[in-house]
Formats: C-alpha cells, structure tokens, sequence
C-alpha cells in the first residue's frame, strides 16, 4: 500500500523520464541468444541514407533522424567501411547529442587484406567517435576466415561483446550456414522481409537450433516493397495489431518471427523514422495472422 503523497511522486517521477526511457514502456525487446542482453527489436541501418559527404545541413538534419531513434528507444545502430560517409556522419551525430549510453554499436570489417582487418576496425572506432563496439562483424564474408579469427581474438580479449557475419539478398548463404554451425559466433545479418522469405525455410531455423541472434536487413527492399504496398489500401488486420502504416505492418511481420532479434530499416527522414520505430510497441502478429500477412504479397 501506498499513500496519496507517494502516489503523486512516483507519477512526477514518470513524467519527467526522458522521451528514451518513456518509450522504453510497453517495447518489444528481444534476447540475443548468446547472453541473454535484450535489445529493441527495431534498430536503425544506414546504408546509403547516411552517406552525405561533408554537407553539414544534411549532416545536422542526419543528427535529428538520430536524435528521433534514440528518443523513441532504439539503440541498435548498424554501418559498414563500406558505407561511404556514413561512419563519420553517425559519428558526429552521436556527438552533438552528447553520444549515448544506451546505444548498441555494430559496425563490420570489409577488406581483402587480410592483415588490414585491424587497422580498419581502428579507423571505423574513430569515425564513430567511441571507445569500442558491441557487436562487429564479417561484411558480406569478404575474407572471412582471416577477419573472423582477428574478431573473435578481440572478444576473448575483452575489446568486444560480440562477433558476427553478414550477408544478403540470399547472397552466399550455404556459406552462411557452414559457419553458423562451426563458427562460435553471436549474430548472422541476412535479408528478410515479406518478399524475401527463403531464410524462414533455412537460416531462422538454424539460428534457433544454435543460439545465434540474427539481424534483418533490407526490410523494405530498399524502399521498392514500401513503394508497392503504398499503391494498395492498408488492410483491416493491420489494426489487430496496432500497425499504423505500411512500415510498421512490414516490420512488425519481420520482428514476429522468433529467431529475428532486430530489424534495421534505413531512412533519410525523421518522420519515416517515426513511423519505423512505431512498430516497436503494441502486438506483434501470431502465426496465424502471419499467414494473412503473407498473403497480401
């Protein structure tokens, strides 16, 4: 039991809370196998979106796409050497909102080099203006077995949380599932979304039987399945679940899967941003309406 006065604290209390730590209420969290850690089932890609050069006002407008993220309770945030720009936009992102505790660092090695593998990983620490990763990972297996031995070193070593590697569009992934089962690592990032289904039949039940988390990317295909849908009307049981728009009833299908551990979505734009991170809270389809959802492509 509490008292009138204790009541009304705690209800200040929960109103002062910054916006991330409100929007953390009712979040769809996942675990990642290998620890047990959750994290928000919504993270942030940014592939091609974040690649502005040194234009300072698309920098600055890349800042509040950033700022929107982690205010609606993202913390995953995915790049790549590969990525152009990108690392030291995020970077100066992180810095001008005074960087954040709560954010969940990946980032990749992409090199042919195979002694290169660690000034690479120093390089991409500097752009993003933090002291290490959480997660690193294998860029599209580009000389894996080399960068997968300097990544794991670095995680017996302290110097990292978690090892990874990486692929899409169904790209090499019999080599994907080699490695998930005679690799320790903790994540595979593949391609999933409503039109690319082929991991539910492969990768998804193989993650589950070893452990492995797995990161989804291109969930809208690069904008071309939002682009398709937008041209039909959102459907009836998109409101079962509390999906708003197309972006939320496709990610929402993505996150419902329970080998998926987060979808990173990209975008230009805050308020496409807002619309993605609104498939962080409310009901996620059951496997019968999964099958509804499926059909509607």
């Amino acid at each position: 039991m509490i008292n009138r006065r204790d009541l009304l604290a705690g209800c200040m209390a929960f109103l002062t809370l910054p916006n991330a730590a409100m929007a953390r209420v009712g979040q769809i969290d996942k675990k990642i196998p290998s620890t047990g850690e959750t994290i928000p089932a919504i993270g942030m890609g940014s592939w091609l979106t974040f690649d502005v050069g040194a234009n300072q006002a698309l920098r600055a407008q890349r800042t509040q796409v950033l700022k929107t993220f982690f205010n609606m309770g993202g913390t995953l945030i995915d790049s790549s050497p590969m990525y152009g720009s990108s690392q030291s936009v995020i970077g100066d992102g992180l810095q001008a909102l005074q960087k954040r505790p709560d954010l969940f660092a990946a980032d990749k090695v992409w090199t042919r080099d195979e002694t290169a593998g660690p000034k690479q990983i120093s390089q991409t620490t500097q752009r993003w203006k933090i002291e290490k990763f959480n997660l690193l990972q294998v860029h599209n297996l580009v000389n894996w077995q080399a960068h997968l031995q300097t990544l794991l070193e670095m995680k017996s070593e302290g110097q990292l949380k978690y090892v990874g590697v990486t692929s899409y569009a169904g790209l090499r992934y019999d080599e994907i599932e080699q490695i998930m089962k005679t690799e320790p690592i903790d994540f595979v990032q593949i391609t999933y979304n409503l039109a690319d289904r082929e991991v539910e039949n492969r990768i998804l039940p193989l993650a589950q039987d070893k452990g492995i988390a797995v990161i989804a990317n291109r969930p809208f295909r690069q904008g071309a399945l939002i682009d398709y849908m937008m041209k039909r009307k959102l459907p009836p049981l998109a409101a079962e679940i509390g999906a708003q728009n197309w972006a939320q009833l496709l990610l929402k299908y993505i996150i419902s899967h329970p080998a998926i551990t987060v979808a990173i979505p990209a975008t230009r734009r805050v308020d496409h941003m807002r619309e993605n991170m609104g498939a962080l809270t409310g009901q996620l389809p059951d496997p019968a309406l999964r099958i509804k959802i499926a059909a509607l492509i």
